[in-house]
Parts: structure tokens; C-alpha cells; sequence
């Protein structure tokens, strides 16, 4: 405890030590039913701490995990330091080059407000407040990857501290493999503290949440199927089996197009065909009010989640998802994929070839309640035409990156880990090693 005690010696940002009446805050994940155990908690004040830190746990034979909030976290910190990255929050968008310099604490709503006015855009996801770093070390799936792949794939280098304490500028050209594994093979492999990355046109977005009562399901289904059988890459879809507690069932389509508004009310003109909804927020919008469409919580909260890859969605899987409720689950989402995501990527997964990816969720209220959760994801999931992967940015705890990637893969990972950093001083919340 007295070598942890000389943190606050070591780093000039803040520090919290068990005990202290702030420590369990500073420690917790996002997923707050995630127990988090570490020793210590640093708050890395600039890139110049992050070198400190680590060469003082080098020499103290201790290990860092990385997290900028706590997304993605397994519970697999024990007898680690916990680095903070928030406070590394560079932001600086090149319209003429189309390039973003990004810093490890920034967020993906943070970055989409700085390149909208521009009339580009990032690769962001569904939520606003996770870190583009920490999505990008997972490979990533965005709005826009039918459109422009993976979230890694647009990562032009990083910005790095590696195992002894050295800072790197990593590229294809500098060093091909580490920039390789960097690219969603997570961050088992180094701290990064910034990276760069290649934005987007996007001079027009259009986009919306349409909300029916549940017993419309089947037709809406039909009209989603119809739409994803020929959608262009500029257009995603995805529709939700909703339950929240309390409420009756909905289902809901969401959709982004990166085009003209006219074209994609043609596009999704099958919808409004349909039984009128209870809500339609529909319009043309910015690349910066992306998170309003599916309103996630933007504070921590508890839950349970389990995400599997579709091979077909045909009349047997509708019937699967639309037979029986989907209670004790508060959502069941399908995601269109397929397009950008499907062609060749120089990243640890590859081509995402799947045409959908199901996303569930359930809250565990109380262990019982858990317990059903958790049993009606494996049901769904053993009912259902699933290629046995999982994207990496979407593994529960329970998951490794066995589940993610090809056995060669993971040997290459786990090569390239063995030569940057074979001490194990970089834990990732999914490493290479297990």
C-alpha cells in the first residue's frame, strides 16, 4: 500500500486509494452490474502522466487497466491500477484534410459536433458518450458502417505509451503489426493516449425513431425485411422489440440515411404503409443529434447483455423473435449490417459478412430476475440461425476474444502481445492472454 501511496507523488492528476470515501465511485464501471476490484484509481492529468505511470508500475511490478469511463468493462481488474483517460481531450478536426486528432478521453458525441459543421462525420454508434478511442480499439459498428466499414478501418494512426514507458506514433507504415492489432484487437497492447483518424462526407443526413404498439410487430417486421433486401449503403435500419417496465410492448424501426431526405422517405416508404405509430421523429438532422434517435442512457446504470451474429433472418427466426414476448428482456435489437462492413478489412476481424447482428438486453433487477434474463438470451440465441462470432465491441463478461475472432487471429494477437509488452502490464477489459 505504500508504493501506491507514491502515486500521488508520481502523477499530477488525481488519485483515489481504498479506503478513501470516493474510491468505490471513482472505481465503478458503466455496467454497474460489473464488480470492479482494483487497486488504486489515477486520473491521468495529460499524456506526460500516463508516462509516469506507467514507469513507476514497471518498476513496481504492477499492472494498468484502461478505461476513459468504464464501457466495456469485464470485472477483470483485480491487483491493477485503474487509468482514467477523460481529462486527454484533444479535438482538432482538419476540414480540408478531412482528419480528426483525437484524444483518448473524447467522446464520439464530442467529435460529432466538431466535424458537423463541416459537413463531415465520424463513425459514431448508437450512444454519444462512449470514447471513440475506446470504440476503435473494438473495431467498432457505427450508423454509418455500411457505408464506410468498421470504425478501426477509418483510424489512420495512435498515439501511444508502451510497456517501458515510451511514447509512439503508430501507423500502417511505422509499425504495420502493433497498428494491425491496435485496430480492434483491444488494448491489451499499449496505452492510447490519441489517435487520427479519416472523417466523412456527409452534407445531408436524414434520420428517426417510428414507435408502434407491439401487436404490430409481424407487419412491421415484414416492412423491415423488405427495406434491408435492398438497401443502399448510405441507409441502415434496425428494429427493436422494446419492454420496458411498467409500459406495454413497442416495436420501433430506426434509421439514418446519408443522403438527399427525398430519397430516403422513398427508401423507407414501406413504413408508412403500416398502421399509423405512435411516434415518428423522422426528419433531416445533423451527425451531431445522432444519440437522440435511440435516447441510451447517458449515466451509468446495470445490465445484461448478450449479442449474437445472424446468418439469415428468415420466416423460422421472425417466428422466433415474434412468437412469445420477449419479457423478462427490455430490448431485442436487430441491426442491419452487410454493405462497407462486408467487404475486406485490414483489422483482426475482417469482413463482417453476417447480414445482422441481434443485440439483447435485459436489467438485473435482483438475482432472480438476472438469472431469467440471462436464460431467455440463450434461448433466443440457440433458436436462431447465429454464425457462432460476435463482434469484439460487443462481448458480455462472460465472452473472450475466442468468440470473436478466428484461432490464427487470436495466435497473432496474442504473438504481438507477447513481444510489446510480455510482462502482462496492460490489462484489457478482454485480453489476449486468457
Amino acid at each position: 500500500m505504500n508504493a501506491l501511496h507514491a502515486l500521488r507523488s508520481t502523477v499530477r492528476g488525481q488519485v483515489w486509494l481504498p479506503g478513501e470515501s470516493t474510491f468505490d465511485t471513482a472505481r465503478r464501471p458503466w455496467n454497474l452490474a460489473i464488480e470492479q476490484q482494483v487497486d488504486a484509481v489515477v486520473e491521468a492529468a495529460d499524456g506526460a502522466d500516463v508516462v509516469a505511470l506507467v514507469r513507476y508500475a514497471r518498476t513496481a511490478g504492477l499492472s494498468i487497466t484502461t478505461q476513459p469511463n468504464g464501457h466495456g468493462a469485464t470485472g477483470r481488474t483485480g491487483g491493477t491500477i485503474l487509468l482514467r483517460t477523460r481529462r486527454l481531450d484533444t479535438l482538432r478536426v482538419d476540414p480540408a484534410t478531412r482528419r480528426a486528432r483525437v484524444g483518448a478521453g473524447v467522446s464520439s458525441g464530442l467529435l460529432q459536433a466538431a466535424a458537423a459543421p463541416h459537413g463531415l462525420t465520424g463513425l459514431p454508434g448508437s450512444s454519444p458518450v462512449v470514447s471513440v478511442a475506446g470504440v476503435a480499439l473494438g473495431g467498432g459498428l457505427s450508423w454509418f458502417g455500411r457505408a464506410h466499414g468498421w470504425v478501426a478501418d477509418s483510424v489512420t494512426a495512435f498515439d501511444i505509451v508502451d510497456a517501458e514507458g515510451g511514447e509512439r506514433h503508430v501507423t500502417a507504415d511505422t509499425e504495420p503489426e502493433l497498428y494491425w492489432a491496435l485496430r480492434g484487437g483491444g488494448g491489451s497492447f499499449a496505452i492510447v493516449t490519441a489517435l487520427e483518424l479519416a472523417l466523412h462526407p456527409a452534407p445531408s443526413l436524414y434520420g428517426g425513431r417510428i414507435v408502434w404498439p407491439a401487436r404490430h410487430a409481424p407487419a412491421v417486421m415484414d416492412a423491415y425485411r423488405t427495406i434491408t433486401a435492398t438497401a443502399p449503403d448510405q441507409l441502415t435500419v434496425w428494429l427493436d422489440l422494446l419492454h420496458f417496465p411498467g409500459a406495454e410492448p413497442m416495436v420501433t424501426v430506426d434509421a439514418t440515411y446519408l443522403g438527399d431526405p427525398n430519397e430516403a422517405r422513398e427508401l423507407l416508404s414501406p413504413l408508412d404503409r403500416l398502421p399509423s405509430p405512435l411516434s415518428d421523429s423522422r426528419q433531416p438532422m445533423s451527425v451531431a443529434e445522432l444519440g437522440a434517435i435511440t435516447a441510451e442512457p447517458t449515466e451509468p446504470s446495470a445490465g445484461l447483455s448478450h449479442t449474437e451474429l445472424l446468418t439469415e433472418l428468415d420466416d423460422k427466426a421472425v417466428r422466433t423473435l415474434l412468437d412469445d414476448p420477449i419479457e423478462p428482456l427490455l430490448s431485442a435489437q436487430l441491426r442491419h449490417l452487410g454493405g462497407a462492413l462486408a467487404r475486406p478489412s485490414d483489422s483482426p476481424h475482417g469482413p463482417l459478412t453476417e447480414p445482422y447482428a441481434l443485440y439483447m438486453f435485459g436489467l438485473p433487477t435482483d438475482p432472480a430476475r438476472a438469472e431469467a434474463v440471462t436464460a431467455r438470451q440463450r434461448a433466443l440465441a440457440d433458436a436462431l440461425p447465429t454464425s457462432g462470432s460476435k463482434p469484439f465491441t460487443f462481448l458480455n463478461p462472460s465472452e473472450s476474444v475466442a468468440d470473436a475472432f478466428t484461432p490464427d487471429v487470436v495466435d497473432r494477437l496474442r504473438d504481438i502481445k507477447h513481444r510489446h509488452d510480455p510482462h502482462d502490464m496492460f490489462r484489457a477489459n478482454f485480453s489476449v492472454r486468457d
